[in-house]
């Protein structure tokens, strides 16, 4: 068979459209909710589905158990011998509906709803990440009407992202050889704005930990022992207000090493992205970036690091008051890193600071601590730039390439565990509700969401 061109692709696209969304309403009629037991036989239902959709493909796909929900596991072989080789990554698992109360239409029967980019689809799991998994597929499908995708494709789908991949380690590690391609393609991002597309090519890594602070043998009376007997609270607010200083810096001693300062082009290439910092502060209620002074707000977001205090508890916070001295205090803390910072001495770090804190009479005891590097993906890589092409084709502007202030685990594990880079490339929005009541997903987003990914085919295989 003849080699289609590329409009001929991209009409096969067009022309699916109704059935696609069809197939996609299915997909998220499964309540695939991996945090919650009575779900897990949905995550099954969901892994079956995704075999049997795989399977009508011509992926030569299966379901493999796990120690928690199964993973799917689908090849696809190109004709030529020459074509590279992919790996498409997306989780089945959703988030739970809660609050339901919040929804306008139950969060797994699916809706088209009206807004102001046009049609919507509503659901639970609709960008994240059913909906942009599918986009693939369809890609996928179109091509299929034609003798098959430009690529050999692997795709890999868990059911445990929601949770923190707790089975994802050990089944890289078993199926490392029949995971191995020459770039990951991973669709659980976003764009940089509702017609303007993008690459992440900068995910910053994490370190969490949590403190205990223990004093007295029991809450004490503050009256009784008020000025004489040391306060855990106290002296927890006193590390935790140390952890910053005066420039917005993180105080830990060590903490900054690895972290490199930004290429130019990338630089200028951000400062031409026109960042609104107002508008979205604004978003949340807040006016004023309050991260490292002499920064920018895209560095603030994507290319340094930070610390946040998540949760500080002890003593009584009930209605009124009761004038106590409590034994214990504990916070959370959570280190986003960047650049070549290492995980396990930032944690070293913070625990020393805070033993090196403690008065008499304190003891700590700290709780986590594990966590995952930064990623990044130069901008001088060739997938990247073939990419990068082919969304601008799509989408008649170019891709922005941008940051992600949060972490994705499985592109590291890409990356440690098959020495693989990854093109983290998504068409989610903004104000898509990610993880909230009334998720949803653009119609456009999913229709040229497909488009593009026929097209990074394409550019890929040229």
């Amino acid at each position: 068979m003849a080699m289609a061109t590329m409009d001929e692709i991209l009409s096969a696209i067009d022309a699916g459209q109704t059935a696609a969304v069809e197939r996609l309403f299915g997909f998220l009629r499964i309540p695939s909710v991996s945090a919650v037991p009575a779900h897990f036989p949905d995550c099954d239902r969901a892994a079956d589905w995704l075999v049997a959709e795989l399977g009508s493909l011509g992926f030569d796909a299966a379901k493999h158990p796990t120690d928690g929900r199964p993973m799917v596991l689908g090849h696809l072989k190109c004709a030529r011998r020459d074509a590279p080789h992919v790996l498409f990554y997306g989780h089945y698992d959703v988030q739970p509906a809660d609050p339901l109360e919040l929804w306008r239409s139950p969060p797994f029967e699916p809706t088209l709803e009206s807004g102001p980019r046009g049609e919507r689809i509503v659901a639970r799991g609709a960008v994240d990440d059913k909906g942009q998994l599918m986009t693939f597929l369809e890609a996928c499908r179109a091509f299929q009407q034609f003798g098959g995708p430009p690529c050999s494709i692997t795709a890999l789908f868990e059911g445990e992202e929601e949770t923190g991949s707790p089975s994802l380690p050990a089944f890289l590690a078993k199926n490392a050889k029949a995971l191995k391609a020459d770039v990951a393609l991973v669709c659980d991002t976003g764009m940089w704005g509702p017609t303007v597309p993008a690459i992440t090519i900068a995910l910053r890594g994490i370190v969490g930990e949590e403190v205990v602070l223990t004093g007295p043998n029991r809450d004490l009376h503050s009256g009784v022992f008020g000025g004489l007997a040391v306060n855990p609270i106290n002296v927890l607010a006193g590390i935790l207000g140390g952890l910053h200083d005066a420039n917005g810096a993180v105080a830990l001693p060590g903490f900054y090493d690895g972290v490199e300062e930004l290429p130019k082009e990338l630089l200028e290439l951000w400062d031409g992205l026109d960042f609104d910092a107002a508008a979205f502060l604004g978003g949340v209620g807040l006016t004023t970036p309050a991260g490292e002074r002499g920064r920018t707000p895209l560095e603030q977001l994507w290319s340094r690091p930070s610390c946040d205090i998540n949760g500080i508890s002890g003593g009584y916070a009930g209605e009124g008051q009761k004038t106590v001295i409590a034994s214990t205090a504990s916070a959370k803390v959570t280190f986003r890193l960047v650049g070549k910072q290492n995980p396990e001495r930032v944690s070293q770090s913070f625990r020393a600071f805070v033993a090196s804190r403690l008065p008499p009479d304190v003891k700590a005891r700290f709780i986590g601590g594990g966590g995952s590097p930064a990623l990044s993906l130069s901008i001088k890589n060739e997938a990247l730039r073939r990419a990068k092409r082919a969304l601008e084709a799509e989408w008649g502007k170019p891709a922005a390439l941008v940051g992600c202030g949060g972490s994705i685990p499985i592109v590291g594990a890409f990356k440690r565990e098959l020495n693989m880079d990854c093109l983290l490339v998504g068409f989610g929005l903004d104000d898509d509700n990610m993880h909230s009541p009334n998720e949803k997903y653009e119609r456009t987003s999913f229709h040229k969401g497909a488009r593009s990914w026929a097209r990074i085919l394409a550019a890929l295989a040229a």
